[in-house]
């Protein structure tokens, strides 16, 4: 684990310098990670259990959420060193690899598979036979027709088909674990994962969260599952490293809104009071250079600029549907596409923009915390209560 930690380390550590500087991390840059917290993981989970089935179901789990990305970007050829792997022909090799890997730890390595085993992975099979075969067939890539209300029935597929997927994982797990296959001490490096995973596999791809904060946590989750020593502080009773790097992060985050919001008053800068917290004023002539998401909604009748700023359900909304948002980003490597909007932007004077501090920054500052202090939320709670 200390080795896995180590690659982890150095790959969010170069994970945040990308980011600052791009505002993005290649799907590249976590697989050699990935490599390392496998075998790291593989290895310590041998010398506990030296149970094949287990360690099995582990490499499942780590394949079922690359299969996923895999179905999300199929047929892409700009995604650095990756085009290969992403080739549309690849699809039913990856299937029956994907779909092998569970039969192998649920059927073939146990003793006594249970009946119930039978029907979960035959509903696993199905779940993911279905959208493999709507992803082949192009199902996903059609556009939503004008006016639609709300996503399509594909696209609500899409979104959410993991879901199932995952609770199969959680449930096949507690099967194996009550059923004396796996002991529960490894079977906790399968099902905290998957749970954890999942949410945020999840939130990324209902555009919530970061796609790359989403897979750095994944991933933390995959090859570092346990504290690979003692921190300061303890080792929090569940010893799921992954969350308590990520609510370390959540707490060391809270530096940015606050101090925002102060430099927001002390620079006069005025806005309803949720707003303050989570953005600030730049020049509309500028905002091609600055990073962040456009806060305001601008209009323009007979010369005059309206703008009001968009409601927090709105923005809920927006994120979910992936459409609505203005990237500054966007602006500055696709401004053809937004002269309408750079015009207002000028003639407005100022425009709101959410900050954009990478979230890659707080996961690092958060992952090297839980090494070596644990769990901050924990100790607070533990010095509140007294016990």
């Amino acid at each position: 684990m200390i080795i896995a930690a180590a690659a982890v380390l150095v790959t969010l550590a170069y994970a945040s310098y990308l980011d600052i500087r791009d505002r993005r991390v290649p799907f590249l840059v976590w697989l050699p990670m990935l490599a390392v917290g496998i075998c790291c993981t593989g290895i310590v989970l041998w010398q506990m259990t030296g149970n094949a089935s287990l360690i099995a179901g582990y490499c499942s789990l780590v394949a079922g959420f690359l299969y996923a990305d895999y179905l999300d970007n199929r047929g892409r050829t700009d995604s650095f060193g990756l085009a290969g792997h992403y080739r549309k022909e690849n699809v039913w090799f990856y299937l029956a690899f994907v779909l092998a890997l569970p039969a192998i730890s649920w059927f073939l390595l146990v003793p006594a598979p249970g009946m119930q085993l039978i029907a979960w992975y035959a509903m696993f099979a199905v779940i993911l036979g279905y959208v493999t075969w709507m992803e082949y067939r192009g199902k996903f890539d059609v556009p939503d027709a004008p006016g639609q209300a709300g996503p399509s029935v594909a696209d609500t597929i899409g979104r959410w088909y993991f879901i199932p997927v995952i609770l199969i994982f959680v449930i096949t797990s507690v099967l194996m674990i009550a059923a004396g296959s796996w002991p529960l001490n490894g079977g906790l490096f399968i099902l905290l994962p998957a749970v954890f995973g999942g949410v945020f596999y999840t939130f990324g791809r209902m555009h919530l969260f970061g796609g790359a904060d989403a897979w750095a946590l994944i991933f933390i989750a995959f090859c570092v599952p346990t504290f690979p020593f003692t921190p300061l502080l303890g080792v929090p009773p569940l010893g799921f490293l992954a969350f308590s790097a990520l609510i370390n992060a959540l707490l060391l985050n809270i530096a940015a809104p606050l101090g925002i919001f102060v430099i927001n008053l002390v620079r006069g800068n005025r806005a309803p009071l949720m707003y303050m917290f989570f953005g600030f004023p730049v020049p509309g002539e500028k905002i091609r250079k600055e990073w962040g998401f456009v806060m305001e909604d601008f209009s323009e009748k007979d010369g005059k600029i309206d703008r009001k700023f968009i409601g927090f359900w709105d923005a809920i909304r927006r994120m979910y549907m992936g459409k609505g948002r203005i990237y500054t980003r966007d602006l500055r490597e696709h401004p053809e596409d937004y002269t309408r909007e750079l015009s207002m932007y000028r003639k407005a004077g100022t425009v709101w923009i959410s900050y954009a501090v990478p979230f890659i920054i707080p996961i690092l500052a958060g992952f090297v915390s839980a090494l070596i202090f644990g769990d901050f939320l924990l100790a607070f709670m533990t010095v509140l209560t007294g016990r």
